[in-house]
């Protein structure tokens, strides 16, 4: 056993493993949106800085937040070094939305759930605003670090929720996909542990230090090779597409 450890803290920390969290989640929104029909009128849901609106070029493309997030007034949890909101179509609260009923043909909703203190109301809000036959496009995270205080207050979203509530608003559940598994989030949190220590702690992270967590995260992925259903205990998020019937 000694040797054997041995052996894995020589090795370099080259691995990424851990690390494909907002990469994996680019590549579906950006399939999904190419799904929706061209023309189309969009509502980009809490869109903050707008980051999706470039998969959107076909689409009548409506952007919308609350507007009020300043990284400047918190230093707790993890922020934004800076934060714009300029280029916004709407300013309004998520669940009342100055729009008419049947307004939009999909809406667009990408980690903003645990930002939300009443999400339910949002997905309420989303069912008005939608038409027959309209998609929801949602992703939000399984569980996340503080982030965006003070306007964090769900840690994460289990696929549960979204089977319960999109159905009991009028959503039909087209696709449910998990970002990751356990052994990619255990990955995740190897990988910034340095920069998390760094900040929290007045432990120096030494160079052994360093190798005991490359090791650990390149095990993590070997035996995610061969994992199993490990999402149904803890993943990234779950990507959501939902029709309204």
């Amino acid at each position: 056993m000694r040797s054997e450890l041995k052996k894995l803290l020589g090795i370099a920390p080259t691995s990424l493993f851990g690390t494909a969290n907002e990469n994996n989640r680019v590549v579906w929104l950006e399939k999904t949106l190419k799904k929706i029909p061209a023309g189309s009128r969009l509502l980009d849901a809490g869109a903050g800085e707008q980051q999706f609106k470039k998969f959107c070029t076909h689409l009548k493309y409506v952007s919308q937040d609350f507007a009020q997030y300043k990284p400047e007034e918190k230093k707790e949890g993890l922020q934004m070094e800076k934060w714009d909101y300029s280029g916004l179509d709407i300013v309004s609260d998520i669940a009342s939305i100055p729009e008419p009923e049947k307004s939009f043909d999909a809406i667009l909703c990408t980690e903003v759930f645990e930002h939300i203190v009443n999400p339910i109301e949002a997905i309420k809000e989303f069912a008005r605003l939608l038409k027959h036959g309209g998609h929801a496009i949602i992703t939000a995270p399984f569980c996340r670090l503080t982030h965006f205080a003070p306007y964090h207050f769900y840690s994460g979203f289990n696929k549960y929720f979204y089977e319960k509530c999109f159905k009991d608003f009028g959503f039909e559940i087209l696709e449910m996909t998990p970002n990751g598994n356990y052994f990619e989030y255990i990955a995740q949190e190897l990988q910034r542990l340095p920069a998390i220590v760094t900040k929290h702690s007045k432990y120096i992270v030494r160079e052994y230090d360093q190798k005991i967590i490359s090791a650990s995260i390149q095990l993590l992925e070997k035996i995610s090779a061969k994992e199993k259903d490990s999402s149904e205990l803890l993943n990234y998020g779950w990507h959501l597409l939902a029709k309204k019937i």
